[in-house]
């Protein structure tokens, strides 16, 4: 993944990588002070028994995509796209229990809709509610087949790793974050990824969650964090490119553009996680994808214009 990203970088045509990332790096640790100490966030996402806790991370990020579509999502008052489907997947559990695997087969465009509270009507909503429910579906036939309807199990396979876990989760179509960039694959993986530093969350770090490789992730690539990146100065996007993104074009998934957008995102995180360890500060890349994540919920990063993409992947 890593490599790949790299390499993407090298080519790149519409995206470079312009600043020293260590220095930017070291700016950010300095204004955020330590790496801030992560807490699964119990106002917006489901915490109880462990089993019910596992089944609503690995649900909810089974459809943590959408941010492409989010503008024509129906949200609650003050919280974003992801946060409204959260919520949602959180009230759910709380009012009638988990999800189970037989029942996330059956779930149709029609049921998701009504779970995530949006109404029917809009097509680029309805397009997102029956992307949904096929993930869902998939998420459930693959739990009920390979760990006979057992989140828990699923975790416990990986064996206390991180990567493994991925690697499990992208056995799944919607989980497969792999795009293609002039004949090469690049991986990225963002909600596989993203699925096991959420449980580790979630569960304080309790086994099965016990992961001990989650300094091996990167960061979770989708379309913030490069936002931020380039608001800063670290990316630079073509002028062509940018005007596409400020008349509010959508990206083609896997278009050269959008692979070269995460790539680059990528590339740069894993420079100043270098950069910091060769100065001899430990730091991951699961750690800075926090810190520029927030960092995007500034207002100053609200008003620009950072890419969309259709996609089931972020």
């Amino acid at each position: 993944m890593r490599e790949a990203c790299a390499w993407v970088a090298g080519e790149a045509r519409q995206v470079s990588i312009t600043q020293d990332p260590t220095r930017y790096a070291e700016r950010l640790l300095g204004e955020a002070g330590p790496a801030p100490q992560e807490a699964w966030d119990e106002r917006t996402h489901f915490r109880g028994a462990d089993d019910e806790t596992i089944a609503y991370v690995i649900t909810l990020d089974a459809i943590n995509f959408g941010s492409g579509y989010f503008p024509h999502l129906e949200k609650r008052p003050g919280h974003s796209g992801y946060f409204t489907i959260a919520l949602s997947l959180k009230e759910r559990f709380e009012e009638k229990g988990p999800l189970g695997a037989r029942e996330l087969m059956t779930i149709d465009r029609d049921a998701a809709a009504e779970l995530f509270g949006q109404p029917p009507g809009e097509p680029v909503r309805d397009e997102l509610m029956g992307q949904f429910a096929a993930a869902l579906a998939q998420l459930g036939s693959f739990v009920e087949r390979n760990f006979s309807g057992s989140f828990t199990r699923l975790v416990e396979v990986a064996d206390a790793s991180a990567e493994g876990l991925a690697a499990i989760l992208a056995g799944m179509s919607f989980f497969r974050d792999v795009s293609h960039y002039r004949g090469r694959s690049v991986p990225f993986l963002k909600r596989a990824q993203i699925t096991a530093s959420d449980l580790a969350l979630a569960l304080d770090g309790r086994p099965p969650a016990n992961f001990t490789d989650l300094d091996r992730l990167t960061i979770f690539a989708d379309n913030l964090v490069p936002h931020v990146l380039r608001l800063d100065g670290i990316l630079e996007y073509a002028p062509e490119l940018v005007e596409r993104l400020e008349r509010g074009e959508p990206l083609e998934a896997g278009s050269e553009e959008e692979v070269e957008i995460r790539a680059c995102a990528v590339h740069a995180v894993e420079q100043m996680v270098a950069g910091l360890q060769r100065s001899g500060r430990q730091v991951s890349a699961r750690e800075l994808d926090l810190i520029i994540w927030n960092r995007g919920q500034a207002s100053r990063y609200r008003g620009g214009s950072k890419h969309r993409t259709r996609t089931v992947y972020y």
